[in-house]
């Protein structure tokens, strides 16, 4: 019989946010929002354990206020990746998921879906999920957008309309939904490489592991909420306040 895998999830949480600073601890419906990201990971069937890496000291004391568990990291990461890795480095386990920190409305159940084949097939290094879009999101740069092969492995992502109907067939086209899952020490691999030629252009760091010949299982999710629902700007927590209490989160 197969030995467990043991499953952590780590939610970065920067409180200086170039966009928004200290996002991660501006109130929503009652709450800060790294405890409404923090309350919906851990409904996760997959997790064993949950983290949040954070960077400073408000953070820490904040999650550790709502009962939650956190690692200080650095603050000179570049990347949620890199203090990721840093988190994990002395922690025991097989597969560490990177929880996006400005996704309060996160549905567990989306963690479970790109666990999946991590669990299923031990040669699969990553996973990460994607959703069909709108037409009207197609030309969006803020909208990143993935395209795979039959197997379900990423071969692009960027944020060009991809893939270009050019006689103008029918076409799919989806967005790349930012939770990503790694083996422990593939994500140290990962950590250990230099910013990519393609990753500087799109500003995408999954780019650097394409680049590199690694490959990305991409899991097709079934959340009716996956995507659209991260905060940016101060301007995004009203419209996300208005969904917490239409879905009766609160």
């Amino acid at each position: 019989m197969a030995k467990k895998q043991h499953v952590i999830g780590v939610i970065p949480a920067r409180y200086g946010s170039s966009r928004f600073r200290g996002k991660v601890l501006a109130e929503i419906a009652g709450k800060p929002m790294i405890q409404w990201v923090y309350e919906q990971a851990n409904q996760s069937q997959m997790l064993d354990q949950l983290f949040v890496a954070v960077d400073d000291p408000r953070v820490l004391k904040c999650v550790e206020g709502f009962g939650g568990k956190a690692v200080m990291t650095s603050a000179d990461h570049q990347s949620g990746t890199d203090r990721i890795a840093e988190a994990v480095e002395k922690i025991q386990t097989d597969i560490v998921v990177n929880i996006q920190g400005d996704q309060p409305l996160l549905d567990p159940k989306m963690i479970d879906e790109a666990v999946l084949p991590m669990i299923e097939d031990t040669t699969v290094q990553m996973s990460t999920l994607k959703i069909k879009i709108r037409e009207e999101d197609y030309t969006d740069p803020a909208v990143v957008k993935v395209v795979v092969d039959k197997n379900d492995f990423a071969l692009y992502f960027s944020r060009s309309f991809i893939p270009y109907p050019r006689d103008k067939v029918a076409v799919n086209v989806y967005e790349h939904v930012g939770l990503y899952v790694y083996r422990k020490d593939f994500l140290r691999t990962i950590s250990e490489m230099p910013q990519s030629y393609l990753e500087k252009i799109e500003m995408l760091e999954q780019l650097r592991v394409l680049e590199n010949g690694y490959r990305i299982k991409v899991i097709e999710t079934k959340s009716k909420h996956a995507a659209g629902v991260s905060v940016d700007t101060p301007a995004d927590l009203a419209r996300v306040e208005k969904l917490i209490k239409e879905m009766n989160l609160t």
